[in-house]
């Protein structure tokens, strides 16, 4: 293995080709060993502003903010304030989803988990003002319930917004507010930005998307998401230095750099313990914790890897903790092919540092089966997306992925693809997207002998 300052060298020589090799305008990374920091970066901001990207830019940082949602939930467990397995409508008596039962049934822990079993795509637009996600919580009485509480792990970005909630019940104060109050402080964070009026006092990264297939990269017409969904992850913004020290302090059992305790003793390990199993989808987690992604790698020498990934529109962000190891690293990134920058990037760090790397990709069979789909064959519909599978005469197997609701309104087009015989009730597209061929998983029984569910991180049910 490594030292700490080889692999720092390694990334401020490679940082910048590998970017390049990956279309990706701008990228910065943060690195810890024991007590040690390393940073980098390369590129620009935004390519219309050609503004450089520095370790002190920042960064949103998407979906990794429910790592800091869940943290704000620990903390009140730890006051005594929440049990994990009471009712969310002890706290919020006025939540509802279309499924009356299950509304009262839903947990804090199945929030935290994601297995509270109710469609979680939700990304209403419910104003700026400081009773956002209160009047979101209105917006979930008629979303419909997929299957029981507990049943099953489904992604669920509108159950993290209920968390937001609760924590501003509570706490008597904006989730905003809380942030500041309770992680930003006592972790002495200086870049970190709940929003746009707060990013645009430092050097900010702008989001690249796609306009069309081939197209190139351009800068994204929009910033961010509804502020509505801020506790799932559409605004948090911050230096990749700033989501490490957020690290630091769960891998330093709760504690800050300077001592102060942020969770109580014991606290981070529960967050981090496995809660529940996901299908194999190959590029996710193969497990939750509360809050925390978690993957197996089978005898990897360092133990445990968890963290989380995050996008929004144009932005890509990686944080990847090994606790036995004492080693975190937080890649965040701007546009271009970001995952296949981060499977280079943080494959190489953890390798060097605690001598294993990322779990392997998924990969297509080279001959694969010609099987019956007739199991799989229909239409399986969600808030953002139709997905239709269909099989021709000549036995391929087809997926048509049609947006909806805000997937539409930002412009994207449907997609048709193959899927090949994978794993068993498994298809695999022939075809990687950005690099990554993603496992579809088709789960339950509709009682005709055909699945109810697809699954690809969200259990999406047939329509």
């Amino acid at each position: 293995m490594s030292s700490l300052p080889d692999v720092a060298t390694w990334i401020r020589e490679q940082l910048p080709t590998l970017a390049e090799k990956y279309g990706v305008p701008g990228a910065a990374v943060a690195v810890l060993a024991g007590d040690q920091v390393v940073e980098a970066a390369t590129g620009v901001l935004s390519t219309a502003t050609e503004v450089t990207a520095t370790t002190d830019s920042l960064f949103q940082i998407g979906s990794v903010t429910k790592l800091w949602t869940s943290t704000l939930v620990m903390q009140l467990v730890d006051e005594g304030r929440v049990d994990l397995e009471a009712p969310v409508r002890t706290w919020l008596p006025e939540f509802r989803v279309a499924d009356e039962a299950a509304a009262a049934a839903i947990t804090v822990r199945h929030l935290l988990d994601h297995t509270s079993g109710f469609e979680g795509d939700i990304f209403t637009d419910t104003g700026t003002g400081d009773d956002c996600l209160e009047r979101f919580i209105e917006v979930l009485a008629d979303v419909p319930q997929l299957f029981p509480p507990g049943e099953r792990f489904s992604y669920n970005n509108a159950g993290y917004c209920v968390l937001g909630r609760l924590v501003e019940v509570l706490r008597g104060k904006t989730y905003d507010q809380c942030l500041r109050d309770h992680l930003f402080t006592p972790l002495g964070l200086t870049h970190a930005a709940t929003g746009p009026y707060e990013a645009i006092l430092y050097r900010v990264a702008v989001g690249h998307i796609e306009t069309g297939p081939g197209a190139g990269y351009e800068p994204a017409p929009v910033w961010a998401l509804a502020r509505s969904n801020a506790p799932a992850g559409s605004m948090l913004a911050m230096r990749p230095a700033d989501l490490i020290a957020f690290a630091r302090m769960h891998l330093g059992d709760g504690k800050a750099a300077d001592g102060t305790q942020v969770l109580a003793p014991g606290t981070a390990a529960r967050m981090h313990e496995k809660q529940v199993e996901l299908p194999y989808l190959g590029v996710m987690g193969t497990s939750w914790g509360l809050g925390f992604e978690r993957f197996d790698r089978p005898g990897a020498e360092g133990g445990e890897l968890i963290g989380h990934d995050g996008n929004t529109i144009g932005q890509a962000a990686f944080l990847r903790m090994v606790p036995l190891a004492g080693v975190a690293v937080a890649l965040l990134t701007n546009g271009g092919d970001a995952a296949m920058l981060y499977r280079d990037v943080v494959d190489h760090v953890l390798t060097e540092l605690t001598g294993s790397g990322l779990p392997p990709l998924p990969t297509p069979p080279a001959e694969p089966a010609r099987i019956d789909a007739s199991r799989f064959v229909g239409t399986y519909s969600a808030q953002v997306a139709d997905l239709t599978v269909s099989q021709d005469e000549d036995g391929r197997i087809w997926m048509l992925q049609t947006p909806r609701g805000i997937f539409e309104d930002l412009g994207e087009r449907p997609e048709r693809k193959e899927l090949l015989a994978y794993r068993e009730d498994s298809l695999i597209p022939a075809e990687p997207s950005q690099g990554l061929y993603i496992p579809h998983v088709f789960l339950g029984d509709d009682g005709q002998g055909r699945a109810l569910y697809l699954h690809v991180g969200r259990a999406i049910r047939r329509a």
